[in-house]
């Protein structure tokens, strides 16, 4: 399936839900306006020429509609539309800062994106169609910037066994965070750090199932081949429990094998990612410990546009993705509120890797710092009100360190 067959769909479905009853469809309607202002600084320490950054204001419209039921079948249909628009109010135009396009010599002043999904559901099992933002092992959009990294292509879902949800999808484009149209899918080229347009994939193809064993302990597995670029298989297991009415457990082990697809376009893959990760919290506190390790001769792959891989228990500005990697992360956070600041918290968070194959070098070490706060006005008429802060320092054996500040702040107008 291309890109022209899935807008065929949307319009055939747009069609049907011209006839259907439309009570459900607005009743349980959710809008939201959401307001997000955002700052972003990095500064090279021994590179100052590549320093970048921005300083921009983005407005939202998040719009779901209810369901509404065809006839007298058991097929429900909704949709759903989400517009994004962001504007530059500083920032530096000489070099591009990855929030805002650039066109190689300046960014723009704004840009903005418009995504519409069409949506079916019989019983548990629910078909998306059109612009997808999904959570995975193999596949996840992008908050952390401004505006957000979307798919397109179809999402199938069905919780029709219990305990059980199975997954089938196939994704043809993406509109990544600094751009304002859909493009074909490529892998990441650190070298290149944009889209390379001569080496595309045919698509995405996903499965995955996930199970919840024991009210404790749930499992996954997932498989995603790229088509001619990289295949990659995910295997994960969780268990939380709850210590004491105070102290709660949440551990997880995950294990990516990744190689190359079809007809290599980049080349042969051979990676495979171990991390396993416990976090423990008590009261205010949350303490966090997390070991990561990549295993064959290549680094873990991701989709071309600095899409992330939050599954990998040590991410950060850094990484520790590199061939033969290992690492470790530290995590503290405070919640503030058992002080009589309710709404204020505080994380930090800190990474070291070592025997990286980076940059035709071995043995290599790196490591990372981020103070994260967030407040958010718990009551009153700004309630909802939120603002974030971060600051990241990072360090590298081969290449120069730096240091980024992000100011964040964010409110959701709900109709």
């Amino acid at each position: 399936m291309r890109r022209h067959s899935l807008w065929i769909a949307m319009v055939c479905t747009s069609a049907t839900l011209a006839t259907a009853a439309h009570a459900d469809f607005v009743k349980d309607s959710n809008v939201q306006l959401k307001f997000k202002n955002f700052y972003l600084d990095r500064q090279y320490d021994d590179a100052p020429q590549r320093n970048w950054g921005s300083w921009s204001q983005a407005v939202t419209l998040d719009a779901k509609s209810g369901y509404a039921e065809i006839g007298d079948t058991d097929i429900q249909v909704g949709a759903d539309l989400l517009v994004q628009h962001a504007f530059k109010l500083n920032g530096r135009d000489k070099n591009p800062d990855w929030v805002l396009p650039h066109d190689g010599k300046e960014s723009k002043d704004n840009f903005g994106k418009v995504g519409a999904t069409l949506k079916a559901k019989v019983s548990q099992t629910e078909l998306k169609v059109g612009e997808l933002l999904p959570i995975s092992p193999v596949l996840v959009f992008d908050p952390s910037r401004q505006l957000l990294t979307t798919y397109s292509g179809a999402w199938l879902e069905s919780k029709e066994i219990k305990d059980t949800k199975l997954t089938l999808a196939y994704i043809d484009g993406i509109n990544n965070r600094y751009d304002n149209q859909f493009r074909d899918l490529t892998k990441f080229n650190p070298s290149q750090k944009q889209f390379d347009n001569g080496k595309t994939a045919d698509g995405m193809y996903i499965a995955g199932i996930d199970h919840q064993f024991t009210p404790e302990i749930a499992g996954s597995y997932w498989y995603a081949d790229l088509k001619d670029i990289y295949q990659q298989h995910y295997v994960g297991a969780s268990y939380k429990a709850k210590l004491s009415e105070k102290a709660k457990l949440d551990s997880h082990i995950r294990y990516f094998d990744n190689s190359e697809s079809g007809d290599k376009l980049y080349g042969v893959i051979d990676n495979q990612a171990l991390s396993a990760g416990v976090k423990l919290n008590h009261g205010s506190h949350t303490l966090g410990l997390g070991y990561q390790q990549m295993f064959g001769d290549t680094s873990f792959p991701t989709i071309g546009g600095w899409v992330p891989q939050p599954y990998l228990v040590n991410w950060g500005v850094a990484t520790f993705t590199n061939a033969k990697e290992k690492s470790w992360g530290f995590t503290y956070g405070y919640d503030f509120s058992g002080l009589g600041a309710k709404g204020l918290n505080a994380t930090a968070v800190y990474f070291t890797g070592y025997d990286a194959q980076v940059a035709g070098k071995t043995n290599q070490e790196s490591n990372e710092l981020n103070v994260i706060v967030n407040y958010t006005v718990p009551e009153g008429k700004l309630k909802g009100l939120g603002v974030q802060g971060m600051y990241i320092d990072a360090n590298y054996d081969w290449t120069s360190d730096l240091k980024e500040y992000r100011v964040a702040t964010t409110y959701t107008y709900k109709f």
